[in-house]
């Protein structure tokens, strides 16, 4: 097997995982009573998880061209995704019911995948050098998300998280959390872009010996 072969097995046996770890959340939720489609699928975790498998399955299916700057993008953007949802449950959420019950299950969302998309990065960097500009773009699904899940929570009294809750110290406390997270992604975006340039001139060095 050569390498791009076994980067692309690395990239299906982790997509199909994780898709085999949502799925199964999925059916525990619905065999209990408990599931909420809708609030399932607004969890951060759980959107970062379906992006991040999307990348991996486009990564692995383009294994025989050239990577595009497009793709290389977006998965920068799936790294910087699953960083910060690693980084958020272990200090805010580790001891909170996130519709992620089932042990293995939360071990994949939380903890594995965030390491799964940090090696496959620096495994297979970027072609091109990347910008910091290109790492504030990272930011636009986050900001989304935040504005979809203040609407969304004020209509129908549901929050997927604790910190994003109104009643937990009211819109100024929301704010805060929402700022100090915002601002710890544009940090560990341009971490990710300083990653990735290093790791692809590091290999373009190599390459040319």
């Amino acid at each position: 097997m050569n390498r791009r072969s076994a980067v692309a097995a690395f990239r299906v046996l982790f997509a199909g995982l994780t898709v085999v770890a949502i799925v199964v959340q999925l059916a525990s939720l619905a065999a209990k009573g408990t599931l909420n489609p809708v609030n399932y699928f607004s969890y951060f975790t759980i959107d970062s998880n379906l992006i991040a498998i999307g990348v991996l399955v486009a990564a692995a299916l383009n294994r025989d061209r050239a990577s595009t700057p497009r793709l290389d993008l977006v998965r920068g953007g799936a790294v910087v995704y699953m960083s910060i949802t690693g980084i958020v449950f272990t200090l805010l959420l580790s001891n909170t019911d996130v519709d992620t019950a089932i042990p293995w299950v939360n071990s994949v969302v939380h903890e594995l995948m965030p390491l799964v998309m940090l090696a496959d990065w620096l495994i297979t960097p970027p072609a091109a050098r990347l910008r910091m500009r290109q790492g504030v773009l990272w930011l636009s699904f986050p900001l989304v998300w935040i504005i979809y899940t203040i609407i969304r929570g004020a209509i129908v009294n549901l929050y997927p998280y604790p910190f994003l809750n109104p009643a937990n110290g009211g819109y100024a406390g929301v704010a805060v959390y929402c700022v100090a997270i915002l601002l710890a992604m544009l940090v560990v975006s341009a971490l990710v872009v300083v990653l990735a340039n290093a790791a692809g001139s590091g290999r373009r060095r190599v390459e040319a010996t």
